[in-house]
């Protein structure tokens, strides 16, 4: 197989996040992504790895049996913000819980197989469900008219213009067409990212579902010079240059965002328009940077309410971006460590209160909702805008045992005089910095509740979580992201207790002598000596395939696989290092 070469086949099934898998006819397997179960397919080899080939999506050549007559949207398939529009919603929500269902069990360990696992919970919502878009500036192709929305699919560049964009309500389109419109015909153009010249960049659209107020944000560059800015982007076709120049807005900057904030106060809203803001951003990053935000009409927040509480929402402040799955999701993560609280009494939470660590708080939405069954509740949040919006949010709604701290959980913690009896971790999508995480664990809370908007860094974690002692006793997934591959998890972790089946040793191989038993280590001991030494948990079947490697025997039928075509793990680099430390120390090589 070489790069470059065009395969096609049928996708046999899809891994989290969105990876097709195609089996070629010599039995090799692609990854193709955007692809659905059963879909016929044309890829592009583009990436060979390690023996592992991936290929770009060229033509669906089939429709899958388990696709829908109708797509969702227009923009499906060109737009690379959802991916499983032509999937019917139920169909969606098992491949979401079959995705997790297979990561999960492909870590947990194999004496604690006994978890539940309750499925999937669906969202309120399957349209329209967005309280928040961030909508990019740009062309549909090289030199194309303004262009305002999504990025095309497998594209750094290209921009689809996405008004008819079914994940957000109509004032969201209402705001981007009235917004393309108003620059279009002004002649302003985006900033281009390899030239680093232009003026339009991103509009923020931020929209409460409860109160229906709407936040607008749009983020520009400092480059004013309006006619200049037409100047360059358009100085290949000399006949539209010469006619852009004549149009281009020469006016100043406050003329040009005045105009901009009266078309859209002139629109029609179902909700109501509650701030317009213009922030200011050079970083050449294609990211959101506030480099300063100055508020054109109205205020810089808006309210939103989620189970009986109300939210202050500022424009770059974390928030869940479907507020109704939301309360799904928060009331999931209450009901797994609500056994464990009192019961909401004064009296019971006096003498039975329990402290409560919200790590990667947020605005303080957890936290919030834990506050009435805790003694306290403290959250850490790295970014300080949203900080300041938690407390405020905990005086607004009138709770007084919420302490909230600006900084990194890395080192926030280490400060925090009170110690924790439970923890509840709602990290960003890359996960739990491993030192972090090591901290975490050192405070030896009986109960964690984790919630992941990406299961791969969530099994990542638990690997950890579990070789220092923790079972994964319930997993429940939300889907708060409908027609895309995104989907939410909540994990209950507990301390494994001593009962008549288990019970904990403490023993320490520093002292012994073992030069009797070298070359002869027992896969206990040599589990034993890896759990000291790295922390880690390796599992016998890691054991022996290192063995294999190494060319040691490990017996007839040790670990042989159930079927023929059964999948086993394999060990990681990690672990294999872990485990030839310990060959080398009982001298096996």
């Amino acid at each position: 197989m070489k790069k470059g070469q065009i395969i096609e086949g049928v996708i046999e099934r899809v891994d989290f996040p969105n990876k097709g898998i195609i089996r070629t006819e010599d039995g090799r397997q692609v990854i193709v992504k955007n692809t659905i179960p059963g879909q016929k397919v044309s890829a592009s080899i583009n990436k060979i790895r390690k023996g592992k080939a991936e290929g770009r999506l060229l033509e669906v050549l089939e429709k899958s049996p388990l696709e829908g007559d109708k797509t969702g949207c227009v923009h499906a398939g060109e737009c690379g913000g959802c991916t499983y529009q032509t999937l019917p919603y139920d169909r969606q929500l098992e491949m979401k819980a079959e995705q997790v269902k297979k990561l999960m069990d492909d870590v947990i360990d194999q004496e604690n197989r006994d978890y539940q696992f309750l499925g999937i919970k669906e969202s309120p919502r399957k349209t329209g469900y967005r309280n928040k878009m961030e909508f990019s500036f740009g062309d549909e192709f090289k030199d194309g008219p303004l262009a305002l929305g999504m990025h095309k699919r497998g594209s750094f560049y290209d921009i689809v213009t996405v008004e008819n964009c079914q994940i957000v309500d109509e004032d969201f389109r209402t705001i981007l067409s009235v917004t393309l419109a108003y620059f279009r015909e002004k002649n302003i153009t985006y900033y281009h990212k390899l030239r680093h010249t232009g003026y339009l960049r991103h509009l923020l659209v931020r929209k409460a579902v409860k109160t229906g107020e709407i936040l607008v944000d749009l983020v520009t560059t400092t480059q004013t010079d309006f006619p200049g800015i037409a100047a360059v982007q358009m100085d290949e076709v000399e006949s539209t240059l010469n006619n852009a120049q004549e149009n281009a807005f020469a006016g100043t900057e406050e003329e040009l965002l005045e105009g901009w904030k009266a078309a859209l106060l002139a629109a029609d809203y179902k909700g109501t328009m509650t701030g317009i803001l213009h922030t200011r951003n050079d970083n050449v990053a294609d990211t959101v940077t506030n480099e300063g935000t100055d508020v054109l009409y109205g205020q810089d927040f808006f309210y939103e309410e989620l189970l009986g509480l109300r939210f202050k929402i500022t424009p770059f402040s974390f928030f869940q971006t479907n507020s109704l799955g939301a309360e799904v999701l928060y009331q999931t993560a209450r009901e797994f460590i609500g056994d464990a609280l009192p019961s909401g009494t004064d009296a019971d939470i006096a003498e039975h209160g329990k402290i409560v660590f919200d790590l990667y708080s947020g605005t303080g939405t957890i936290a919030q909702m834990l506050s009435p069954v805790a003694k306290k509740v403290i959250g850490v949040e790295i970014i300080e805008e949203a900080v300041e919006a938690a407390k405020e949010n905990a005086q607004l709604n009138g709770l007084h045992n919420c302490e909230f701290i600006a900084g990194d959980v890395l080192k926030v913690i280490d400060s925090i005089e009170e110690k924790p009896d439970y923890i509840v971790l709602d990290p960003p999508r890359d996960g739990i910095n491993p030192k972090a995480l090591e901290k975490i664990i050192r405070y030896n809370v009986p109960q964690m509740v984790y919630i992941s908007c990406k299961p791969t860094s969530l099994v990542r974690d638990l690997e950890v979580l579990q070789a220092r002692g923790y079972e994964v006793k319930k997993v429940c997934c939300v889907d708060m992201f409908p027609s895309t591959f995104h989907v939410e998890t909540v994990v209950l972790l507990s301390k494994g207790m001593v009962d008549s089946r288990k019970v904990k040793v403490d023993f320490s191989l520093e002292d012994m002598d073992l030069s009797e038993f070298k070359g002869k280590a027992t896969y206990e001991q040599i589990k034993t000596y890896v759990l000291e030494q790295t922390g880690l948990k390796v599992s016998s079947l890691y054991i022996a395939q290192i063995k294999k490697k190494c060319g040691l025997d490990v017996g007839e039928n040790f670990n042989l696989p159930k079927s023929e075509n059964a999948r086993q793990p394999q060990c990681t680099q990690q672990k294999e290092e872990a485990i030839m430390q310990a060959f080398k120390h009982f001298g096996i090589v």
